[in-house]
């Protein structure tokens, strides 16, 4: 990856990396809080960093926060988080972080984070707004639970044998099992001639003391207990930040260990605040207990370790002052994992250790020869059969009654599978998992890699996006099965197609993306190459594949892009072959194409419209027309209510413009939630009147937003806001929704026909006409499309379609609209016919409510007004 430059500003750099000082600090702070507070921030045991709100970008970060993440501060300072690549990508980091947008604070949201060095982690997130002299910021705390995870998966499968030992054997047995717990932290802060001693939350939480702001002074340090008060006062009265331990007395007389450290800052002699942080490690004290409970030969016997021993997965181990093993115990039978007898004798050392780097081996040997307590050091050792296994061991030294060292005592685990866990987890961040393919991240990465090779060897590379034509109906017929089946033999075929030194990557779904690299130095040499693999794959792909026991066929759609160098980002290279691919489908499906510049500008304009259409929303810029729906006699008993856009600068825009956007952008949905909210109202409106209270307004619903889940339930909630009449809305569908899911559509209209909502189908007969599905849905109207109508005077085919759909929607006992309907003959032939209800330009154009000519309204037979 290119080297990316770093941008600071004058406040990051002025504050040593914390970043701006903080405004709106808490009363408790005091004048001098800020500077307390770059200390709390530097030396928390939690990684924390601070964002700015406005563009993410990272202000500072503590020392523990580069410990977990690897990154130094200067790499991270001035950028984003997605830009050094810890997030895969930015729909993930607003998802995790969407609670600062809307609560100001995130709480415990567990995502995998990419480290330096691109090792996924599993972390654990916490996050707040707060207000600092840049602006409001956002202080995000990271704790990875990654160990902590997979160690509670590892744990599982000896919790049943554990389960048959008594209480005291469950408590000595803590010692095999691994586990994390994350200490929670807290300060009190003590300003010069102040007569009370502030207190963090995190603080009167660990003491129990819920509720307090602030205590007098040395009224916060009651709690310890007598026996460790001299720890304390020692601590008080050097100030010097060095770590003390102690036990501290909750109010409900419950007793817990408290890690502190004890500071004073002074600037110039002065003596500016006392301060101290400190953290609950009672479940820290408690495990080191256990360790020393379960190896006092004095409190256990060895018949009962044998017994725990025997019923576990770890091993014991002992030394002796030189470091020779002595000793090696543990369940034989069910491990096969401990150091064979022939190392009794001889030292860790000496004793084969595998998959430890030389600093990190160095670093434990020099804490054993400092006769250190060390935990969950992690190495290979092999086994009795010669196979290597991961292990964790842990040890603590032992002392005679005299101080002197006689050697180490400690347990092994076997934690192989749990390394296979992590390596799983690191494999699923990059690869697919249902076809092994690269997934996108790696896609990506390997493209940026691509793009600064063509740029040093000066050659052109390629993208081929490719999409299955008609895979969701596949899906929809056969099952996500046979789909997944499907998917996975394209991979193999795609994979069969190109050279070794190619990717093929799965984005998702039916999307496949073959990345070329180094095909020549001339353009047209390199588009032939990629050409030519895209056939390749379209006879590929067009063989009969094997699903279930049958032969099913399928194709693709191939869009190809050519790249050079660092001429477009890699977000603008997928985005052009993904436009090329839409080219094929448009093309027929089933054929390639190469990305157009024309097809550029058209997305652009489709861009530029969408845009328009959300700006235009907030302006009011849409209104509804209406035109009327009269019965046999000319009466007005309705009006369907249609959308128009009259933009400031294009005039009015023609719905067969942006209607379509709008169902591909997925801003229907709001289009539409507006138009039935304004349909409502209206209808509230007419309902003051005796001449307008009976009549109904027909809506026309995308198929999207009708499929959307909650479609039935903001519909229903609409209708008891407003209060309009359910009886007086007419909710108009087409046949397109009949092609999915028809279970689905019966039961949320039966739910909203079940208050008086009215259905109708729109455009009948231009669209898949199933006479199965026709007659299940809870229909009460066919609209014949004004395609047929417009030629029943002079078209035989027109006019025995308009007498079938009539003749059908009688015997169905469903209403019909003749739509279009401009000419007395037409008319005529229709009401001759058997058709009762008209629409079209012979009684009415669409016009606003106010144009709207109201003539005498009749109630519908059946519905109450």
């Amino acid at each position: 990856m290119p080297a990316r430059s770093v941008r600071k500003t004058p406040d990051s750099k002025r504050s040593g990396g914390l970043g701006p000082p903080l405004d709106g600090r808490p009363d408790y702070l005091g004048e001098n809080g800020v500077d307390a507070f770059r200390v709390f921030f530097e030396k928390s045991p939690e990684a924390i960093a601070l964002t700015r709100l406005c563009d993410d970008v990272i202000l500072a970060v503590n020392q523990e926060w580069t410990k977990l993440t690897g990154y130094a501060r200067e790499e991270v300072l001035g950028r984003t988080a997605v830009e050094i690549g810890q997030w895969p990508d930015e729909a993930m980091r607003l998802e995790a972080l969407q609670g600062i947008k809307t609560q100001g604070r995130v709480s415990d949201v567990d995502v995998t984070l990419i480290m330096a060095g691109r090792s996924p982690r599993l972390v654990r997130i916490n996050a707040v707004l707060v207000d600092v002299a840049a602006g409001p910021c956002v202080l995000i705390y990271l704790r990875d639970v990654t160990a902590e995870r997979l160690a509670l998966e590892a744990l599982r499968s000896s919790e049943l044998a554990l389960e048959q030992l008594n209480e005291k054997l469950n408590r000595q047995a803590k010692l095999h099992e691994l586990t994390e717990t994350v200490a929670k932290v807290g300060y009190w802060v003590h300003y010069p001639g102040a007569d009370e001693v502030h207190l963090s939350a995190g603080y009167c939480e660990i003491a129990g003391i819920d509720g307090l702001a602030a205590a007098p002074l040395g009224e916060h340090l009651q709690g310890v207990v007598s026996e460790d008060q001299e720890v304390i006062r020692g601590a008080l009265r050097r100030m010097d930040g060095a770590q003390v331990e102690y036990r501290w007395r909750r109010p409900d007389g419950s007793i817990i260990w408290i890690r502190s450290r004890v500071h004073r800052q002074i600037e110039n002699g002065v003596v500016k605040a006392d301060f101290g942080i400190v953290q609950d490690i009672s479940v820290e004290r408690r495990s080191v207990q256990a360790v020393a409970d379960q190896l006092s030969a004095t409190q256990l016997s060895e018949a009962r370790f044998k017994a725990l021993t025997g019923l576990s997965s770890d091993w014991y181990w002992e030394q002796d002052a030189q470091f020779r093993f002595v000793r090696v115990d543990g369940n034989l039978d069910n491990v096969n994992a401990l150091p064979s007898p022939a190392y009794v004798g001889k030292t860790r050392w000496d004793s084969g250790v595998h998959g430890v780097s030389p600093e990190a081996w160095a670093a434990h040997r020099a804490a054993v020869e400092a006769h250190e307590v060390f935990h969950d050091f992690e190495m290979q050792r092999m086994r009795q059969d010669g196979t290597l296994i991961w292990v964790s061991i842990s040890g603590m030294p032992i002392f005679d009654d005299n101080g002197v060292f006689t050697g180490y005592r400690g347990t092994g685990r076997d934690i192989s599978e749990r390394k296979r866990a992590e390596a799983d987890i690191a494999r699923l961040a990059f690869y697919d998992a249902l076809t092994g393919l690269p997934n996108r991240r790696l896609l990506m990465d390997r493209l940026a890699q691509a793009m600064e090779y063509s740029s040093r060897h000066m050659c052109h590379g390629a993208l081929l996006f490719i999409d299955l034509d008609n895979f969701k109906e596949l899906n929809d017929t056969l099952g996500h099965q046979t789909g997944d089946e499907l998917l996975k033999q394209v991979a193999e075929r795609l994979t069969q197609c190109v050279r070794g030194t190619d990717t093929v990557a799965r984005l998702g779904g039916d999307e496949f993306v073959v990345m070329l690299e180094d095909i020549g130095e001339i353009q047209t040499d390199a588009a032939t190459q990629a050409e030519n693999l895209g056939k390749k794959v379209l006879v590929a792909l067009n063989q009969d594949f094997l699903l279930a026991g049958n032969r099913h066929h399928s194709s693709p759609s191939i869009g190809i892009t050519l790249f050079y160098q660092h001429t477009h980002t890699l977000d603008e290279l997928l985005k052009r072959a993904d436009l090329a691919m839409y080219q094929s489908k448009n093309a027929g499906r089933n054929t390639l194409r190469f990305y157009d510049p024309e097809m550029q500008a058209a997305a652009s304009t489709r861009a530029a419209l969408d845009a328009d259409m959300r700006l235009g929303l907030e302006r009011d810029e849409f209104e509804l027309y209406y035109q009327p729906v009269v019965d046999v006699a000319g009466s007005m008993t309705g009006v369907e209510a249609l959308l128009r856009w009259r933009h400031p600068e294009r005039g009015m825009v023609s719905p067969g413009d942006f209607i379509p956007v709008a169902e591909q952008t997925g801003f229907i949905l709001q289009l539409g939630e507006w138009v039935l909210r304004v349909a409502c109202a209206q209808l509230v409106t007419w309902s003051a009147s005796t001449a307008t209270r009976g009549l109904s307004i027909a809506v026309n619903v995308s198929a999207r937003q009708f499929r959307h889940t909650d479609f039935a339930l903001k519909l229903l909630a609409l209708l008891l806001k407003t209060g309009a009449n359910p009886y007086r809305l007419k909710v108009e569908l087409t046949e397109s929704l009949l092609l999915s899911d028809v279970d689905d559509a019966i039961a949320k209209m039966t739910e909203l026909r079940s208050i008086g909502v009215g259905f109708s189908l729109d455009d009948f007969g231009t669209g898949y006409s199933s006479l199965s599905y026709l007659k299940r849905l809870p229909l009460d109207q066919l609209k014949i499309d004004q395609s047929f109508v417009r030629d029943v005077l002079t078209d035989p085919n027109d006019a025995a379609i308009a007498r079938t759909i009539l003749s059908l929607a009688q015997s169905l006992d469903l209403g019909v609209v003749a739509e279009g309907v401009e000419s007395e003959g037409q008319r005529d032939f229709l009401l001759g016919s058997g058709c009762k209800s008209f629409q079209g330009y012979l009684f009415g154009r669409p016009v606003p409510v106010g144009e709207l000519k109201i003539t005498a309204a009749k109630h519908p037979p059946g519905h109450p007004p």
